[in-house]
Protein backbone atom coordinates (compact mmCIF):
# COMPACT_ATOMS: atom_id res chain seq x y z
CA UNK A 1 0.00 0.00 0.00
CA UNK A 2 1.33 3.46 -0.83
CA UNK A 3 0.87 6.50 1.61
CA UNK A 4 -0.31 9.74 -0.81
CA UNK A 5 -3.88 11.23 -1.81
CA UNK A 6 -6.93 9.51 -0.51
CA UNK A 7 -9.44 10.78 -2.87
CA UNK A 8 -12.68 12.03 -0.69
CA UNK A 9 -11.14 12.09 2.58
CA UNK A 10 -12.01 14.96 4.55
CA UNK A 11 -9.62 17.13 6.27
CA UNK A 12 -9.96 16.91 10.45
CA UNK A 13 -8.72 20.62 10.41
CA UNK A 14 -9.80 22.14 7.51
CA UNK A 15 -7.65 25.06 6.57
CA UNK A 16 -10.57 27.61 6.05
CA UNK A 17 -11.62 27.73 9.38
CA UNK A 18 -8.05 28.70 10.41
CA UNK A 19 -7.90 31.48 8.05
CA UNK A 20 -8.52 35.01 9.88
CA UNK A 21 -12.51 36.32 10.04
CA UNK A 22 -11.78 38.69 7.61
CA UNK A 23 -11.13 36.18 5.09
CA UNK A 24 -13.26 33.40 6.36
CA UNK A 25 -15.76 35.72 4.50
CA UNK A 26 -14.43 35.53 1.14
CA UNK A 27 -15.39 32.65 -0.83
CA UNK A 28 -11.95 33.08 -3.28
CA UNK A 29 -9.29 32.91 -0.22
CA UNK A 30 -11.70 29.97 1.48
CA UNK A 31 -11.58 28.23 -2.05
CA UNK A 32 -7.83 29.05 -2.64
CA UNK A 33 -6.95 27.74 0.70
CA UNK A 34 -8.97 24.41 0.82
CA UNK A 35 -7.33 23.43 -2.06
CA UNK A 36 -4.70 22.47 0.40
CA UNK A 37 -6.99 20.83 2.49
CA UNK A 38 -7.05 17.53 -0.31
CA UNK A 39 -3.17 17.57 -0.17
CA UNK A 40 -3.32 17.80 3.60
CA UNK A 41 -5.60 15.42 4.92
CA UNK A 42 -3.78 12.49 4.24
CA UNK A 43 -1.10 13.42 6.52
CA UNK A 44 -2.80 15.07 9.49
CA UNK A 45 -5.14 11.48 9.51
CA UNK A 46 -1.73 9.81 9.81
CA UNK A 47 -0.48 11.96 12.65
CA UNK A 48 -4.30 11.74 14.25
CA UNK A 49 -3.91 8.12 14.16
CA UNK A 50 -0.45 7.54 15.01
CA UNK A 51 -0.92 5.53 17.55
CA UNK A 52 -2.60 2.62 15.31
CA UNK A 53 0.66 2.57 13.71
CA UNK A 54 2.63 1.34 16.49
CA UNK A 55 0.29 -1.28 17.38
CA UNK A 56 1.17 -4.75 14.92
CA UNK A 57 -2.93 -5.68 15.21
CA UNK A 58 -3.88 -1.91 13.69
CA UNK A 59 -1.11 -1.13 11.54
CA UNK A 60 -1.10 -1.07 8.05
CA UNK A 61 0.23 -4.64 6.68
CA UNK A 62 3.13 -2.79 5.09
CA UNK A 63 3.88 -1.27 8.11
CA UNK A 64 4.04 -4.08 10.28
CA UNK A 65 7.53 -5.11 8.77
CA UNK A 66 8.58 -2.00 9.36
CA UNK A 67 7.83 -2.73 13.05
CA UNK A 68 9.03 -6.05 12.84
CA UNK A 69 12.93 -4.46 12.10
CA UNK A 70 11.64 -2.33 15.32
CA UNK A 71 11.63 -5.34 17.81
CA UNK A 72 14.67 -7.12 16.21
CA UNK A 73 12.57 -9.66 14.11
CA UNK A 74 14.12 -10.91 10.53
CA UNK A 75 11.22 -11.33 8.40
CA UNK A 76 10.71 -14.26 5.94
CA UNK A 77 8.79 -13.12 2.90
CA UNK A 78 6.70 -16.13 3.20
CA UNK A 79 5.28 -15.58 6.63
CA UNK A 80 1.20 -14.20 6.12
CA UNK A 81 0.57 -10.97 7.55
CA UNK A 82 -1.26 -12.67 10.41
CA UNK A 83 2.03 -14.39 11.33
CA UNK A 84 3.92 -11.51 11.31
CA UNK A 85 1.71 -9.78 13.32
CA UNK A 86 1.45 -12.48 16.06
CA UNK A 87 5.16 -12.45 15.92
CA UNK A 88 5.84 -8.64 16.28
CA UNK A 89 2.91 -8.40 19.06
CA UNK A 90 4.66 -11.31 21.07
CA UNK A 91 8.12 -10.07 20.48
CA UNK A 92 8.87 -8.70 24.12
CA UNK A 93 7.59 -12.20 25.36
CA UNK A 94 9.89 -14.13 23.63
CA UNK A 95 12.81 -12.60 24.02
CA UNK A 96 12.03 -12.69 27.75
CA UNK A 97 12.00 -16.43 27.56
CA UNK A 98 14.34 -16.48 24.57
CA UNK A 99 17.12 -19.74 25.30
CA UNK A 100 14.46 -21.55 27.01
CA UNK A 101 11.93 -24.54 26.20
CA UNK A 102 8.99 -22.42 26.89
CA UNK A 103 9.93 -19.38 24.96
CA UNK A 104 11.15 -22.28 21.75
CA UNK A 105 7.76 -23.64 22.68
CA UNK A 106 5.67 -20.84 22.00
CA UNK A 107 7.69 -19.56 18.83
CA UNK A 108 7.11 -22.86 17.17
CA UNK A 109 3.66 -22.97 18.15
CA UNK A 110 3.13 -19.26 16.73
CA UNK A 111 4.75 -19.96 13.62
CA UNK A 112 3.71 -23.28 12.62
CA UNK A 113 0.09 -22.20 13.84
CA UNK A 114 -0.32 -25.37 15.77
CA UNK A 115 0.75 -26.70 19.45
CA UNK A 116 4.52 -27.17 20.34
CA UNK A 117 5.88 -29.73 22.92
CA UNK A 118 9.80 -29.30 23.68
CA UNK A 119 11.73 -32.17 24.94
CA UNK A 120 15.20 -30.86 26.25
CA UNK A 121 17.90 -32.96 27.27
CA UNK A 122 18.34 -30.48 30.05
CA UNK A 123 22.35 -30.13 30.07
CA UNK A 124 24.66 -27.34 31.32
CA UNK A 125 27.72 -27.00 30.09
CA UNK A 126 30.80 -24.88 31.28
CA UNK A 127 34.33 -24.30 31.17
CA UNK A 128 36.79 -22.76 33.73
CA UNK A 129 39.29 -22.33 31.64
CA UNK A 130 39.26 -20.05 28.18
CA UNK A 131 40.30 -21.53 24.95
CA UNK A 132 38.74 -24.76 26.09
CA UNK A 133 36.26 -27.38 24.41
CA UNK A 134 32.95 -25.72 23.86
CA UNK A 135 30.39 -26.37 26.49
CA UNK A 136 27.79 -29.65 25.59
CA UNK A 137 28.09 -33.16 23.55
CA UNK A 138 25.82 -35.38 21.58
CA UNK A 139 24.25 -35.60 24.84
CA UNK A 140 22.66 -32.08 24.49
CA UNK A 141 19.92 -32.30 22.29
CA UNK A 142 16.02 -30.80 21.85
CA UNK A 143 13.51 -32.61 20.25
CA UNK A 144 10.60 -30.21 19.28
CA UNK A 145 7.25 -31.85 18.36
CA UNK A 146 4.99 -29.79 16.27
CA UNK A 147 0.89 -31.04 16.41
CA UNK A 148 -1.29 -29.31 13.67
CA UNK A 149 -4.08 -29.90 11.84
CA UNK A 150 -2.31 -30.64 8.51
CA UNK A 151 1.21 -31.54 8.80
CA UNK A 152 1.72 -30.48 4.92
CA UNK A 153 1.26 -27.22 5.64
CA UNK A 154 4.37 -26.55 7.98
CA UNK A 155 7.17 -25.75 5.64
CA UNK A 156 9.80 -27.96 7.73
CA UNK A 157 12.78 -26.26 5.63
CA UNK A 158 11.90 -22.99 7.27
CA UNK A 159 10.31 -24.78 10.68
CA UNK A 160 14.36 -25.66 11.02
CA UNK A 161 15.88 -22.39 10.48
CA UNK A 162 13.28 -20.76 13.35
CA UNK A 163 14.62 -23.44 15.52
CA UNK A 164 18.41 -23.80 15.07
CA UNK A 165 18.06 -19.60 15.12
CA UNK A 166 16.46 -19.94 18.45
CA UNK A 167 18.88 -22.81 20.36
CA UNK A 168 22.62 -22.79 20.90
CA UNK A 169 24.37 -24.09 17.90
CA UNK A 170 26.08 -26.80 19.83
CA UNK A 171 22.56 -28.35 20.64
CA UNK A 172 21.43 -31.25 18.20
CA UNK A 173 17.62 -30.29 16.96
CA UNK A 174 14.85 -33.01 16.05
CA UNK A 175 11.83 -31.54 14.84
CA UNK A 176 8.86 -33.60 14.59
CA UNK A 177 5.18 -32.47 12.73
CA UNK A 178 2.97 -34.64 13.37
CA UNK A 179 -1.20 -34.79 13.09
CA UNK A 180 -3.78 -34.12 15.33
Amino acid sequence: MTRGLVPGLPSSRPLGALLPALYQEDPLAVRLVSAFDEQLAPVLSTLDNQHAYFDPHLAPADHVEWLAHWVGLTVDETWSTDLLRSLVSEATSLYQRRGTAEGLRELVAIYAGGSAEVIDSGGVGWSASPGGDPPGDDSSSVTVRVTVDDPATVDLVRLQAVVHAAVPAHVVCTIEVVDR
